[in-house]
């Protein structure tokens, strides 16, 4: 043990100088003598990952877990070098590990709840916090993730409850306010305005806290009718978001090029993989704020099919298939080695994290919008997979995603020429996978959704071999959690705007109108 301890030190001093050889060697040495010391396994995968070797990232992460400790906070520990290279069953397992189940530290627990909220457990990650809180847990962060997940587990007016009490706890929670806005709409006799621009005062100039407030402010004014002070905070919020986040749109634009050039006819045409056993994915794709999660409410009401949310898994085996680490669905290094991959193995390792979320049906929902982009990959390793493609009018699509405060996801959406320009690149896309695949993707309308539920969802069952249910259109019915930020539209019946929500900020909209009219009427796209 004094020596197992000597070589454990030695890796420490080893990777805080930044030598990540000599960390190396003295941890290979450690397990020699003790296999299952945790945190080496634990080391050596957070040095791959940091190294972009994605593989031996995920062997550690492995043998990480195959012997847990009997301590709740290294399983945690575990759990998260398992997620983070995308081994979601052996993750899941060792959540259900009996020293969680005695657990009785506070913050342990929550971080633990974070875990299963990134699994999509939604009941699970609530019990766990609400656990944290009877083990004495009692600040602001706990109230916040508990109010979000009492909105995606359906309990609203417990989740008003939960993220005023935040506010109180840890006044400058800026995530906590643009999330309580979203909740109601507010009414001059009751709005959180006041609040709102006290801490706008305090906030730290620049911050994300800074920018959540102005969304929130940007939310109330508009509920309220006061579109041009909406429109002012609106433009503050995506102007600090845009800054922090630094977007390059010429790398971006660079990139789809990149994409339309590779996944030529030849490519996407190539033998792909045979038929799979098993329950097998819906992929729902678009534009973010498209309607996505409406179709998800639906087609999941289906006696055949269960939603499993917004799941990154795909992306995942593209990395593990091409041994790279990137927080892109798809970016230059995997693009040059598409050619070289093994579909094959991509959709059987897909499918063997994924599976496990049909609970007894034959089809599960997958609905990430962006993996779009993944199309083509996806018809060559899932071959019995279904791609549903909502769309929605430019405009409408584009608005939702200039007013949505994503935090740090989709920086494109913070600022109105990125915007259009995403937008162009997505049409391009999709215009190229339906050259290649005809037949392949199925596209729907929101507005052909909203205005005629009925003969919308026909099309999607029979696209996707379903008997057509008439109950499935009743999504009031559908208690399951939903975590996005349509979480508060698709709880009652399906219905369309009578005003399209940019109508008000027309004016201001003018140059984007401009740029989504050229768009619509350019050959290329």
């Amino acid at each position: 043990m004094q020596l197992v301890d000597s070589l454990w030190q030695d890796a420490r001093r080893a990777l805080a100088r930044d030598d990540a050889r000599a960390a190396i060697g003295a941890l290979d040495a450690l397990l020699k003598l003790m296999p299952v010391f945790t945190p080496a396994h634990l080391m050596l995968g957070g040095i791959a990952h940091a190294q972009g070797r994605l593989r031996d990232a995920t062997r550690h992460a492995l043998d990480a877990a195959r012997r847990l400790p009997d301590d709740a906070d290294m399983i945690g520990n575990v759990v998260n070098g398992l997620l983070m290279v995308g081994e979601v069953v052996a993750a899941r397992e060792c959540l259900s590990h009996p020293a969680i189940t005695r657990c009785r530290i506070g913050l342990v627990l929550a971080r633990l709840a974070g875990m299963q909220q990134m699994l999509g457990e939604h009941a699970a990650a609530l019990a766990l916090l609400d656990r944290a809180r009877a083990a004495g847990l009692n600040d602001a962060d706990l109230s916040y993730l508990r109010g979000v997940q009492l909105t995606f587990n359906g309990r609203v007016d417990e989740a008003i409850v939960e993220l005023e009490r935040c506010l109180t706890l840890g006044p400058t929670y800026g995530r906590a306010s643009v999330t309580l806005a979203r909740l109601s709409k507010q009414t001059a006799q009751r709005n959180h305005l006041d609040y709102i621009r006290a801490q706008l005062r305090r906030v730290a100039r620049g911050s994300e806290d800074h920018a959540a407030f102005e969304f929130a402010q940007y939310k109330e004014l508009e509920d309220l009718g006061e579109y041009d002070e909406a429109w002012q905070a609106l433009e503050r919020g995506n102007a600090i978001m845009y800054d922090q986040l630094g977007h390059d749109i010429a790398r971006e634009r660079a990139r789809i090029d990149a994409l339309i050039a590779r996944c030529s006819a030849e490519f996407v045409n190539a033998p792909g993989s045979a038929r799979h056993a098993g329950p097998q994915p819906i992929f729902i794709v678009g534009m973010p704020r498209s309607g996505t999660t409406l179709l998800d409410r639906i087609l999941g009401n289906h006696s055949q099919v269960i939603s499993a949310g917004e799941l990154g898994d795909f992306a995942r085996q593209m990395r593990w298939a091409a041994d790279h680490v990137t927080v892109q669905p798809v970016d230059e290094t995997i693009l040059e080695r598409a050619p070289r991959l093994d579909y094959a193995e991509i959709g059987l390792r897909y499918l063997a994290q994924t599976q496990w979320r049909a609970h007894g049906k034959a089809w599960f929902i997958d609905k990430l919008p962006i993996n779009y982009v993944q199309a083509a990959f996806i018809a060559r390793a899932l071959p019995q997979a279904r791609i549903l493609h909502m769309t929605r009018a430019p405009m409408d699509v584009c608005f939702s995603n200039w007013r949505a405060f994503f935090g740090g996801g989709y920086a494109y959406s913070y600022d109105l020429g990125a915007l259009a320009t995403q937008y162009a690149d997505y049409r391009r896309v999709m215009a190229h996978w339906h050259a290649l695949m005809p037949g392949r993707i199925l596209d729907i309308s929101y507005e052909s959704l909203t205005d005629d539920p009925a003969q919308a969802a026909r099309e999607v069952f029979d696209f996707c071999g379903l008997p057509f249910e008439a109950t499935a259109l009743d999504i009031g019915r559908n208690r399951a959690p939903v975590a996005t930020l349509s979480a508060m539209q698709v709880r009652g019946e399906i219905r369309r705007r009578e005003v399209a929500e940019w109508v008000p900020y027309a004016r201001q909209l003018g140059p984007l109108a401009s740029r989504i009219e050229a768009i619509a009427s350019s050959p290329s796209v």
